[in-house]
């Protein structure tokens, strides 16, 4: 199983980041947009639609407002298994780290994933802070 891990410093308080990360059904309008082009609630799950034209359904697991950490699946995309966690932690001087790991199978999506997800927290690290400068 292939484990793909990623993590950038993003210069926004812990809690705005959290916000933006928990907000569900918001993934391609506060966290990713570009990236992400879709999001669509159904039930708990959510529709995502990503800028190549792959789309894959997506179900919440676990939302955890004190380890402020999102768990979820990719249940009908192209893995036999997928596992994707978020959390955000508290940084020094009022910065936030943001941590996303991903274990997957099959071994030979590695590459391409680790592409998508390295493009899509820098991504976050975008969005995130031009928010802060815009307010």
């Amino acid at each position: 199983m292939a484990t793909i891990y990623k993590e950038r410093l993003i210069e926004v308080p812990v809690e705005d980041a959290w916000d933006a990360l928990a907000d569900w059904g918001a993934l391609h309008e506060r966290l990713v947009p570009g990236f992400v082009t879709d999001a669509r609630l159904d039930g708990t799950d959510r529709i995502v639609s990503f800028f190549n034209g792959v789309t894959a359904r997506e179900r919440l697991v676990s939302s955890d407002a004190q380890a402020r950490r999102l768990v979820w699946s990719i249940v009908d995309g192209p893995y036999s298994h997928h596992n994707g966690a978020a959390q955000v932690l508290a940084h020094p001087e009022g910065s936030t780290r943001f941590v996303w790991i991903a274990d997957l199978l099959p071994d030979d999506l590695a590459q391409p994933t680790d592409a998508m997800m390295e493009r899509g927290i820098d991504t976050v690290k975008q969005t995130l802070e031009s928010a802060v400068t815009l307010q």
